[in-house]
């Protein structure tokens, strides 16, 4: 199928559209970008600078992809934002190219749904099959890991990571990382128990789910300590890679600074 494009669109010729791609009236796609097969950008869409969509994204109206940095440090760079795959990307999202901070990307992977008003600042690095859900805000150089859930209205401090598997509850203040496996919520957030209905939706055994619980319990509520929670954890046979993986997320985010590993520039 050849590529369809709207007589009131705005297509640069330098443009790279892949087949089947759509472009819907009043939309504007800038010289350096590259759509891949699929795609659907409907009306009122703009896509600017260096950016790399994958396939079969669905861009909504009022959406913006690749603006300018909103950081007052950006001086013009040549940077970017890359996209994988079957994402939706609701109305009136907003996307900022990387900056010379980092790696220059702002990046988002794919199967993620990602509703009206969110904004993916500077230097992110969003995972796979990630839910935002309306008016989620996300500071420069968030990263949030594959399957975390963000519901309303969020909003995640800069250099602030979303663990794997978490959820964070609507109208929630993020100004720390987030555990995997946890469900969060709060001003600011905090762990509140363990994201119980994702880890059963993604076929995590009862023995991790109790096991996760249980660490949860002792190191949130109890509070005795990592190491301390490690040992108990260790002598009921209940120290699974679950478990490990969301030990070692907090001892590197106690490692960074106010709560947030990435955070290391003033790290004692």
């Amino acid at each position: 199928m050849a590529v369809l494009i709207s007589p009131l669109a705005e297509v640069d010729p330098r443009a790279t559209l892949a087949d089947e791609v759509y472009v819907g009236p009043f939309s504007v796609i800038g010289p350096e970008v590259e759509i891949g097969r699929g795609c659907r950008i409907e009306n009122n869409v703009t896509i600017k600078g260096r950016v790399t969509l994958g396939e079969f994204n669905h861009i909504h109206p009022g959406t913006v992809i690749g603006g300018e940095p909103q950081d007052i440090s950006y001086s013009g760079a040549q940077t970017c934002v890359v996209m994988g795959d079957h994402n939706i990307v609701r109305e009136c999202v907003t996307i900022n190219r990387g900056t010379q901070k980092e790696l220059g990307i702002t990046r988002v992977g794919s199967h993620g749904y990602f509703m009206a008003c969110c904004h993916i600042a500077h230097d992110c690095v969003v995972g796979n099959r990630v839910v935002m859900a309306n008016g989620t805000l996300l500071g420069g150089h968030v990263h949030v890991h594959d399957f975390a859930a963000l519901s309303g209205g969020v909003a995640v401090h800069h250099f602030a990571s979303v663990g794997s598997y978490s959820f964070v509850s609507g109208l929630s203040r993020v100004v720390q990382d987030v555990p995997p496996f946890m469900l969060c919520e709060g001003i600011p957030s905090r762990p509140r128990c363990i994201n119980s209905v994702a880890l059963r939706r993604n076929n995590f055994s009862g023995e991790s789910i109790d096991a996760l619980a249980t660490a949860h319990r002792l190191i949130y509520r109890s509070r005795v300590g990592v190491e301390h929670a490690v040992d108990i954890l260790r002598n009921e046979n209940k120290l699974l890679p679950e478990v490990l993986r969301l030990v070692e997320f907090i001892e590197n985010q106690q490692s960074g600074r106010h709560g947030r590993a990435r955070d290391v520039r003033r790290a004692a």
